[in-house]
């Protein structure tokens, strides 16, 4: 099946060379021209990836990513900035986007890119696939988990998580009741080619249980394995 890419761009030169590119490459891809088209798009149909450009009509796409990690869709963000917006990049990546492009760019930088977030994203969806052990929506306590849809619902409000985050969630779906170390959960929620350290695992436990947990102090389902690492309990 082919990858399904939104690219949310108000450049019409910029939309038809990239358009052209990415079919060629053999994507399907999806445009909206503003930012209040792009986050309907992007809310109402899941997509693979959501090529997103910073300065666009109606709203900036920092508020439409802002506004897309907050509805709970956790599909994977890669801003396109202008040159030497570099607060720009860093406020796209604290508000959940997963990676930025300099404008102007090189076409096989974009599809370099796009390949590394799509290969980091797959790893997990598809070992999950394999072993048939995740019922889509999954539920624990009071938190629905639509992996299709990439988003999290908790007492029916959407819940606001990092592509990163939804990733080591459906790791720890997937391998419920196992104990998993640091160095296991990296490599199958962050890629075995990935650099981050064993502390990253642990913030993002942490900002997954204040978000889960009904007491995020006593944590009742992503418990603390001591001298391991974690578990999932749900």
């Amino acid at each position: 099946m082919r990858r399904r890419l939104l690219l949310v761009e108000d450049e019409p030169g910029l939309v038809v060379t990239l358009g052209d590119r990415l079919r060629a490459a053999g994507y399907e891809v999806a445009v909206a021209g503003t930012g209040p088209e792009g986050l309907e798009r992007a809310l109402a149909a899941p997509f693979d990836l959501v090529l997103l450009d910073v300065l666009l009509p109606g709203t900036s796409g920092l508020e439409v990513c802002r506004e897309l990690r907050s509805a709970g869709v956790g599909t994977p963000i890669l801003m396109l900035t202008a040159l030497g917006d570099v607060v720009d990049r860093v406020v796209g990546l604290r508000i959940g986007a997963d990676d930025y492009l300099t404008k102007p760019f090189a076409t096989a930088e974009l599809l370099a890119r796009i390949e590394a977030l799509l290969r980091r994203a797959q790893p997990a969806a598809e070992g999950a696939a394999a072993a048939g052990r995740l019922p889509d929506p999954f539920r624990f306590g009071d938190v629905e988990v639509r992996f299709r849809e990439a988003r999290v619902i908790r007492e029916g409000r959407p819940v606001h998580v990092t592509h990163r985050m939804f990733e080591l969630l459906r790791v720890f779906v997937r391998r419920r009741g196992e104990a998993l170390t640091r160095d296991e959960l990296l490599d199958e929620a962050w890629g075995p080619d990935a650099m981050p350290s064993a502390r990253t695992v642990d913030v993002h436990v942490a900002w997954l249980r204040q978000r889960l947990e009904p007491n995020p102090k006593v944590p009742r389902y992503l418990q603390t394995v001591r001298g391991v690492g974690y578990r999932f309990a749900g």
